[in-house]
């Protein structure tokens, strides 16, 4: 439980007031309000990391996600620094193939979100991520890029969906499916630090 906590801590990017923080599951939802701005993000996080943390690679995670009013699976890095880099390089042409067994895998391309990594079905199969995702029973994810390949997927139990997205569409306003971002001129300027890193 303390652990879990502490990877929420790191997940979310500004100082917040917990409003939820609450288990469903195999899901983590929590949600919290910005004291600056008043803002209320919301965070359904699979208990279970894709990755664990090592120094200069921060977790990666499943987490659902809002994209066009629709709740998917995305797999995510939150709060880059520059010593955790190596997960902005997967934003160069790095995938993440995500299954839900017996369908057939999602290829989710992964960008910069501000400081985060975020890899998320294309607009294409958004329909289709979402109608699977709340009665999958387990989730299959691998990893695709310059960071690395993993040989063998990643196998995630899943239990409770839908109970879990049910709650976060009752507790999130609509939008904040997602810790709130800083400005986007922060992941530009990750990539440039890459860049002169590698003397591209």
């Amino acid at each position: 439980m303390r652990r879990t906590a502490t990877l929420l801590a790191l997940l979310l990017p500004f100082p917040a007031a917990a409003q939820t923080d609450a288990g469903v599951g195999t899901w983590r939802l929590s949600c919290a309000t910005d004291r600056m701005t008043d803002r209320t993000a919301c965070q359904m996080l699979h208990a279970r990391p894709v990755e664990r943390s090592e120094p200069g690679r921060p977790a990666l995670a499943l987490e659902v996600v809002e994209r066009g009013g629709r709740l998917v699976p995305a797999v995510t890095a939150r709060a880059l620094t520059f010593e955790g880099a190596a997960r902005g390089l997967l934003a160069l042409s790095g995938t993440a193939q995500l299954r839900f067994p017996p369908n057939r895998l999602f290829e989710m391309p992964c960008e910069l979100e501000g400081r985060s990594l975020v890899c998320a079905p294309r607009a294409e199969d958004l329909a289709r991520a979402e109608a699977e995702l709340p009665s999958a029973e387990r989730a299959l994810v691998r990893m695709q890029g310059l960071a690395g390949t993993n040989a063998e997927p990643v196998e995630l139990p899943l239990a409770r969906t839908a109970e879990a997205l049910d709650r976060l569409r009752r507790e999130a306003p609509p939008g904040s499916a997602g810790p709130v971002e800083p400005p986007a001129f922060e992941g530009r300027e990750l990539l440039q630090r890459l860049f002169r890193m590698f003397g591209q």
